[in-house]
């Protein structure tokens, strides 16, 4: 298996579209699978937003990970949301179409922006590196939920979405101001 970061965060991508497949189309098993999907999406975002994106800001890629870090709020915000639906719901197939509609945005924008930035300027060794943190930083968030978040985590996805000031806030307070600059 590839430990290059570029092909692990596709594979996590694949993966997502699988269980996403699965979610709309056999509503007798999303109860089930409702907290893996949120599980899996929660530890590649906070796998990407601490060891992946500073990285590729680093590489030149500052305005597409600004842009990939909000599109990573709303989809917390929006998993949350579906974590929170009865999957017997009514509502629950809408909830479901925002998630999985801002999910497949933001894949598609980030395999053809973030990602070819960090094929073109980042050498493989550093890639291999970058691929074992990803790794590293994916498997200790496996388990968590959207809502389980560290004010450090906090701070790095406001250092990474290019809010100022992170550190002189409350968790709380630096909360608010994230899912206030969440792309909708």
């Amino acid at each position: 298996m590839s430990k290059d970061v570029v092909d692990l965060i596709m594979n996590d991508h694949r993966e997502l579209e699988k269980l996403f497949d699965t979610l709309l189309n056999e509503p007798d098993k999303r109860a089930a699978l409702v907290p893996v999907m949120t599980t899996l999406l929660t530890a590649h975002s906070r796998a990407e937003e601490s060891e992946v994106y500073p990285a590729a800001s680093e590489a030149g890629g500052a305005d597409d990970v600004e842009h990939s870090q909000k599109e990573h709020l709303e989809a917390d915000r929006l998993a949350l949301a579906l974590s929170e639906t009865d999957p017997s719901s009514p509502d629950f197939p809408t909830a479901l179409k925002k998630l999985v509609d801002a999910v497949s945005h933001h894949v598609e924008e980030e395999e053809t922006t973030v990602l070819p930035g960090m094929r073109e300027h980042l050498d493989e060794a550093r890639r291999a590196e970058l691929g074992e943190a990803f790794l590293a930083a994916r498997e200790e968030h496996l388990g968590e939920q959207p809502a389980d978040i560290t004010k450090a985590e906090l701070d790095q996805q406001a250092a990474n979405a290019g809010i100022s000031g992170a550190s002189s806030m409350s968790k709380d307070e630096l909360q608010q101001t994230l899912e206030a600059e969440a792309e909708s």
